[in-house]
């Protein structure tokens, strides 16, 4: 599955809302040193039930839009 998210980073909480097509990722770590992209998984993971790992970033590594996979 690939779907498109769009990260807030240094948010005050950790959520996940959806808003059309497009999943939007509240988390609450800083944009520095792939951080927030770590968080992003994780909670992606627990709000798919699936393992970590089975989660990739496709594009957008260093943009707050990005495309992710899940196997």
């Amino acid at each position: 599955m690939i779907l498109k998210i769009k990260v807030i980073p240094n948010a005050g909480k950790n959520e996940v809302i959806k808003e059309g097509e497009i999943l939007k990722v509240k988390v609450s770590s800083p944009p520095t040193k792939g951080k927030a992209n770590k968080e992003v998984i994780e909670l992606l993971a627990n709000f798919f039930g699936v393992k970590k790992n089975c989660i990739r970033i496709i594009k957008g590594e260093k943009s707050r839009e990005k495309i992710i996979e899940i196997l």
